[in-house]
């Protein structure tokens, strides 16, 4: 019996080895397989469709916003005036009245006149326009323009005489003072 154990036993057959799988199956699902050149090519002109479509989309939306933004800018240009223009209409009704007035004296002439120039100085005020009157003051050739130059007992280079006051519209010079400056007696 011993014979019978080294030959092979028909319930314990011998482990089979794997045979290599053909490199072209064609058998196996499309979805399995590697896409062709075709198929990506497809993919990629669709993604670049899509792209395109999508930079177009930025490209009208950018010309949407910058055309707005120059809209926005024109107008503001335009109404830029709006609310000083809205104070000074106070200021051009006050003056009608005055000049609407049969019975005028030199009087009410002048407290018109007052009441009219305090509403002009308010609306200044209120549009950030500041008035510049450098009298006494060290010459600044930022601020004032020197018509001329005198002796005087003053500081050499001050400011002795005002021929005109200047304006600065938010710390910029609107109009610089005209003014007379002082130099030292000779």
């Amino acid at each position: 019996m011993q014979a019978n154990d080294t030959q092979p036993d028909e319930s314990n057959p011998a482990p089979e080895t794997p045979q290599p799988v053909a490199a072209t199956d064609e058998s196996a699902p499309a979805e399995e397989r590697a896409p062709s050149l075709e198929d990506a090519l497809r993919d990629a002109e669709l993604k670049a469709a899509e792209h395109h479509d999508a930079w177009l989309r930025a490209k009208a939306e950018t010309e949407n916003v910058r055309r707005r933004a120059q809209e926005d800018i024109a107008k503001a240009a335009k109404f830029a005036i709006e609310r000083f223009a809205r104070e000074l209409l106070a200021v051009k009704d006050s003056l009608e009245i005055a000049l609407a007035t049969e019975a005028q004296s030199v009087d009410s002439l002048r407290a018109g006149s007052e009441v009219t120039l305090k509403q002009l100085v308010a609306a200044f005020e209120k549009s950030a326009l500041k008035e510049v009157n450098p009298l006494g003051e060290k010459f600044d050739p930022n601020l004032h323009q020197a018509i001329s130059v005198v002796e005087s007992e003053q500081e050499p280079n001050s400011v002795v005489t005002v021929l005109q006051k200047g304006y600065l519209l938010a710390d910029r010079v609107l109009r610089p003072a005209m003014v007379v400056v002082a130099k030292a007696k000779a």
